[in-house]
């Protein structure tokens, strides 16, 4: 058989519903055709991306793989048909947290200067790969490692790790500071799109104590609000300064890469002039 578009809109919106019920109301058809149209895609990819047996609807772990793949496809898709786009298509670059760091600036005006006839678009996306694997961007900015299918990167530099405190806190008052000596706190984890973890510190020197959120906003007013400390990179001290917070040098911890993404299939037009300016901007800078 083949699969056809309207059965990676029908998955999705199953996945995004998780209800057979609501996703029929949302596509305007009828709960046994939904059910039909899921079957079919099932039986095609010969394996199970639904688990019925429980009380709610959910996705199995082959239908959470299935879910960015058939987001990225049906993305692509839509911008390629979409008339507005046809001629003046924007290149869209994601970033979780910090963008280009310092080098933010000068990359959007040099791209202005040099591409006016191709917008860039520069967008937050707290995700690990700031929408990229959902095809919500062409491009990325990302830090540390990237493991995901189907993404290519370049890394472009790489950044110091700054201590996050609040402004009161006794370490504040340091020129800089060691993993060791924050092994005592509590450490803020964005778990959605941060780099950090407790694997950052050596085993038996770990914080005990940890807190997670999901963005770099409630990460900040965590730390703000004396909940505990974090690790990031200089950028964020350098492009998310907060009144509540005091940022310091962490030297025995190791650099975090910075990559640019894109995914092999279906790469934007423009997606190799921006490698390369991203890529003059750092020389120039070193």
């Amino acid at each position: 058989m083949s699969i056809e578009l309207r059965h990676l809109r029908c998955f999705l919106a199953i996945a995004e519903e998780a209800s057979l019920t609501r996703a029929a109301a949302r596509l305007h058809l009828t709960q046994p055709a939904v059910s039909r149209t899921l079957a079919a895609l099932e039986q095609h990819l010969g394996a199970r991306l639904v688990d019925r047996s429980t009380h709610h609807l959910a996705l199995t772990a082959e239908g959470r793989a299935f879910q960015d793949r058939a987001a990225a496809a049906l993305a692509a898709f839509d911008a390629a048909v979409d008339p507005a786009r046809l001629r003046h298509r924007p290149l869209r670059l994601g970033h979780a947290w910090s963008a280009f760091g310092p080098y933010t600036t000068p990359l959007l005006r040099r791209w202005q200067r040099a591409h006016p006839e191709t917008p860039l678009e520069l967008l937050r996306v707290d995700d690990r790969t700031a929408g990229l694997a959902r095809g919500e961007v062409d491009a990325a900015l990302l830090r540390g490692t990237v493991d995901a299918p189907g993404l290519v990167t370049e890394e472009l530099a790489t950044e110091h790790r700054v201590a996050a405190l609040p402004a009161d806190h006794p370490l504040a008052d340091r020129a800089r500071l060691t993993l060791g000596e924050l092994a005592a706190e509590t450490v803020v984890l964005n778990t959605v799109s941060g780099t950090t973890t407790l694997a950052l510190w050596p085993p038996d020197a770990r914080p005990a104590g940890t807190l997670t959120v999901a963005n770099t906003d409630d990460w900040l007013t965590a730390i703000a609000a004396g909940r505990g400390i974090g690790v990031s990179s200089a950028s964020t001290a350098a492009l998310h300064p907060h009144p509540g917070v005091t940022y310091r040098p962490l030297p025995d911890a190791p650099p975090l890469p910075l990559v640019l993404a894109w995914r092999d299939a279906f790469p934007h037009p423009a997606t190799g002039e921006l490698v390369t300016m991203a890529r003059e901007i750092v020389r120039e800078a070193e």
